[in-house]
């Protein structure tokens, strides 16, 4: 087995771009300075995701986020993580015409030390995305399963089964490139059809449950560090049992406190 050393390199716009078809990009959400801090070194970039409502405050979707956690979640991220290119999820509601957008993405931008913001919609949203970097705001895309459509779309559904919607799921992704944004989140989606995706822009593409094809991988943190014990997701590997180590390391403590083997002498004043 080979294994990769990633030598820390701090990321902007430019060398994100650069990397399309050289380097295989590493993502991964986090909400707070301490695990920012533990994930910087290894990933290319930090993702502030709304998914926080479902892994912090046990909500059963993203909807309910609102731009407030969202830039207190960002400050505490850039404050454990200084060098990394953080992106902030726009929570549901922040963007639904092009000055709502600006108005918000500003705020984001005055409040935080984020350096980008991150969109979910195709070709509906391109007028939104070509306004925001217009006035100098940098946007990550997001198209293909978009956790704020869960709703209106009647459930988590995995996209590009049909050629009409892989066909749509292209002109997104071209419309989300023309419009500036410097690279592309695409979840849930076939993997033949996100390699056509990723082939077909200039930008790189991030995927999450979209197969091996794409120009990097993300992931939400309390996932790949298998945290989260209602469901695991098909496209979820875990990279550490955290639940289990969590709980017996509590058990522990708990027998340690009632069996007075904590705190010892050594840890008394």
């Amino acid at each position: 087995m080979s294994i990769v050393v990633n030598n820390f390199e701090k990321m902007n716009i430019s060398k994100i771009k650069q990397s399309k078809n050289k380097k295989k990009l590493t993502v991964i959400t986090a909400y707070d300075a301490l695990f920012a801090k533990l994930f910087s070194q290894a990933s290319d970039m930090i993702l502030v995701g709304d998914s926080l409502n479902m892994s912090f405050a046990g909500e059963k979707d993203t909807l309910s986020a609102t731009l407030e956690q969202m830039i207190y979640h960002t400050k505490a991220v850039c404050n454990g993580a200084k060098d990394a290119f953080v992106i902030t999820d726009m929570p549901f509601g922040t963007y639904i015409n092009k000055d709502e957008a600006l108005k918000n993405c500003t705020t984001v931008y005055q409040q935080t030390n984020a350096s980008a913001v991150k969109i979910e919609g195709g070709e509906d949203r391109a007028d939104i995305i070509k306004h925001l970097t217009s006035n100098s705001i940098a946007v990550m895309g997001h198209i293909g399963l978009m956790p704020q459509y869960v709703r209106s779309e009647g459930g988590y559904k995995v996209r590009g089964k049909t050629k009409e919607d892989e066909e749509q799921l292209i002109r997104d992704a071209i419309a989300v490139e023309q419009a500036g944004a410097f690279a592309i989140v695409v979840e849930g989606v076939m993997s033949d059809v996100a390699k056509k995706i990723t082939q077909t822009v200039n930008i790189p593409i991030i995927g999450i449950g979209a197969g091996v094809d794409t120009d990097g991988q993300v992931l939400v943190w309390s996932d790949m560090l298998g945290f989260f014990e209602e469901f695991k997701p098909k496209f979820v590997r875990h990279y550490l049992n955290g639940a289990k180590l969590v709980k017996e390391a509590v058990n522990q403590y708990r027998d340690d406190v009632q069996t007075q083997r904590f705190p010892s002498k050594e840890e008394e004043y």
